[in-house]
């Protein structure tokens, strides 16, 4: 990977080699831990500058603390959330929605998406969901002593939901899902052809609901008028490929190395097993010690932050890993605790983009692990066989054989 030069502004001391990407345990690793490599950061300085923490090998300020990182999500006139991580793959600048807008513009577009991912949609979703559940784990259970339980469960599990929703059948969910792993996971190939792949999709499933309305998310966002007006073209794509891309990989990942925990940790699965009460709680703990996703914000103008001098342009990372490992913030932060009380994790994000469909998540999550339990036995990972798993902008996880023999 190329790196940029460290700017002159940052002093050398500051200056420290680590990368979501490209630091020990964070390429692609067989049984590898991301979430325990990213613990060592809190051994340093809380602030400091690494100069390949991006995908493109661009600098990043990386902020260590939960606390420093509240304060930075949520003073947008600071740091602006536009970096078109999406569009600049393609070489171009505009924003996905609303998560690269800034107030006032954000409100307006949070606003009118807030109510399709409201507690109460999810409520009336939710025996669809659980539905899904069941038919997906007793078709394993019925002839199958072992899984790879990424194809088998969690992405046909977690892309259903959001295909449901978008209004698109199922057939195509092992090609979304390769869209999605090669937009998140792949190489400087695979990245822009999976963009212009999926671009080009929601362009045309647009231009079709303007002409054929049917109940979908889509023909919602067409239609949909913003401070009196109907969304431009560029604003309609905009939404359709954050959702879209949203809806690909995070919850699946998330479900799957929660699965892994499980696997590796009998007493804990055990006792879920036998208190499935217990499991909203606990899946509280494993959203904090498996959290995927790293958020970047870019400074609108030059500012003295606790000691760093950040500079306009300047890109500042918070990683949601990173905060939820904070031993301020947390006790014993790097030991998962199913029982751990008054849970405030980064995974959702903090401030006005905290995440749009951190409900629907959570649903999903909760019901894939309670009806996981219920319907399978005692299960581990497989003799012989690896979970990989992977860092970067989405922490991943992939190769999870089950084994319940």
């Amino acid at each position: 990977m190329a790196t940029n030069p460290v700017p002159d502004h940052v002093p050398p001391e500051m200056v420290r080699e680590f990368s979501l990407f490209t630091s020990p345990g964070m390429s692609p690793t067989p049984n590898g831990d991301p979430h325990a490599a990213v613990a060592c950061v809190h051994s340093g300085p809380p602030i400091f500058y690494s100069p390949l923490n991006t995908r493109d090998g661009r600098g990043t300020w990386v902020i260590t603390r939960a606390s420093d990182q509240r304060r930075v999500l949520q003073d947008t006139e600071t740091f602006s959330s536009h970096r078109s991580i999406f569009a600049s793959a393609l070489g171009e600048s505009w924003p996905m929605i609303p998560l690269e807008l800034d107030p006032p513009a954000h409100g307006a577009f949070r606003s009118l998406l807030n109510p399709l991912f409201s507690p109460k949609r999810v409520a009336a979703l939710e025996p669809a969901v659980r539905e899904r559940a069941i038919r997906l784990i007793d078709g394993i259970a019925a002839s199958r002593t072992s899984c790879d339980v990424m194809k088998d469960f969690a992405f046909p599990f977690t892309v259903n939901i959001f295909l449901h929703l978008l209004g698109l059948p199922d057939d195509r969910i092992d090609t979304f899902v390769g869209w999605g792993r090669d937009l998140l996971h792949g190489d400087d190939v695979k990245r822009p052809a999976a963009a212009r792949t999926i671009v080009s999709f929601i362009d045309e499933l647009a231009a079709v609901r303007r002409k054929d309305l049917v109940d979908d998310f889509m023909t919602f966002v067409v239609q949909a008028q913003v401070e009196g007006r109907r969304l431009t073209k560029q604003e309609v794509r905009g939404v359709g490929v954050l959702v879209f891309v949203a809806g690909l990989d995070t919850v699946a990942a998330a479900i799957g190395f929660d699965l892994a925990y499980l696997a590796r940790n009998l007493k804990d699965q055990e006792l879920l097993r036998g208190e499935p009460g217990r499991i909203v709680a606990a899946a509280e703990e494993l959203l904090r010690a498996y959290p995927t996703v790293q958020l970047i914000r870019v400074a609108t103008k030059d500012i003295d932050f606790e000691g760093a001098p950040i500079r306009k342009g300047d890109y500042v990372s918070c990683a949601t890993m990173i905060a939820n490992r904070d031993p301020a913030e947390f006790e014993c932060p790097n030991t998962v605790d199913l029982a751990r009380e008054d849970n405030r994790h980064a995974t959702f994000g903090y401030g006005p983009h905290r995440c749009l469909g951190s409900h629907l998540a959570r649903r999903e999550i909760v019901i894939g692990l309670e009806e996981w339990l219920a319907r399978i036995p005692a299960f581990r990972i497989k003799k012989g066989t690896a979970p990989i798993t992977s860092g970067g902008h989405v922490f991943g996880i992939e190769n999870l054989i089950l084994d319940w023999s």
